[in-house]
């Protein structure tokens, strides 16, 4: 199954939520009903999209249709997917993972689907060919290890791990020396659970960071944000605390077939400027999603 069936499957409570009262404003559309905007702003903020993001969204869409002279519903429908294409269409969505090792770094509070996403990643890369080392730097949550140890075996990943409630940046260091000894092409770091609000976790974060600058110098590094899109708002602020503290350069947007609510994309991009790389619209393996804006707006008013 292609990104796009993929894409239909995952995002039907989203649809069914967005796509239906907006198909229906838009056949409905005429150039003098000041209700179509507001109705379609408040679709929008109800699909947690955010109120700032919808403002701008609509305010645009106006813009356009006076600007183009649109008359017509379908054309407003299509100018309004172009803007929403363009609000999602920040930063590099593509990892730039060029060096050997390179490394991505996974961060996110616990439930929100990190272990899975990591398992997901690794057996992405290991179909790609790729030599993958998972580092089990999450050693505070109980059975953390066990979980990552499971999905080294499904995907044939090596894994570095060290006993419950060692020092993480301590595993980190032997996961980099050896992925290093062994030739792995990719390291993937789990990291714990930190709540956004708790700042000896994020200063632990910075810790591995560190020790990664100074071990792997010239490694390209992706840091990536899990967020669970059924939490709706609330990662959007999770989001802000975390890229305050690390250098996040993406977001992977978990459980995203589980909820009405997957205007959260539009927020997360539009409020932090940070690229969404991949969405989860399924429990499978293969159903985490390199993230594609363009498929992604139009399908969701479609």
């Amino acid at each position: 199954m292609g990104f796009l069936e993929k894409i239909k499957s995952g995002l039907k409570r989203t649809k069914q939520n967005m796509a239906i009262s907006m198909n229906n404003m838009f056949a409905e559309f005429t150039r003098e009903n000041e209700e179509f905007y507001e109705e379609l702003e408040e679709t929008m903020i109800m699909a947690d999209a955010g109120v700032d993001t919808s403002v701008r969204a609509v305010e645009r869409l106006r813009e356009v249709v006076h600007e183009r002279g649109l008359r017509g519903g379908e054309d407003v429908r299509k100018a309004f997917a172009e803007i929403l294409c363009e609000i999602l269409s920040v930063g590099e969505r593509e990892l730039k993972l060029n060096t050997k090792p390179s490394v991505i770094l996974m961060v996110g509070v616990n439930g929100v689907g990190k272990t899975t996403t990591i398992g997901k990643l690794s057996s992405r890369f290991k179909a790609e060919g790729k030599k993958v080392l998972l580092c089990a730097g999450d050693t505070f949550r109980a059975a953390a290890a066990e979980q990552l140890t499971v999905w080294a075996q499904r995907s044939g990943a090596d894994i570095v791990r060290h006993e419950e409630g060692s020092d993480p940046a301590s595993v980190v260091f032997d996961g980099i020396a050896a992925a290093k000894a062994r030739g792995a092409d990719i390291i993937i770091i789990d990291t714990a659970g930190r709540l956004h609000n708790k700042q000896n976790l994020m200063n632990e974060l910075s810790k591995i960071r560190r020790i990664i600058g100074r071990e792997l110098p010239e490694a390209d590094v992706e840091t990536l944000l899990v967020l669970d899109a059924t939490t709706g708002q609330n990662g959007l602020i999770q989001a802000k605390s975390f890229k305050e503290s690390a250098d996040i350069s993406g977001i992977v947007l978990t459980k995203l077939d589980g909820t009405a609510r997957g205007g959260i994309v539009f927020a997360i991009a539009d409020e932090l400027k940070l690229p969404v790389k991949f969405i989860g619209v399924g429990e499978s393996a293969d159903d985490l999603m390199p993230f594609e804006a363009d498929v992604f707006a139009e399908e969701i008013l479609k």
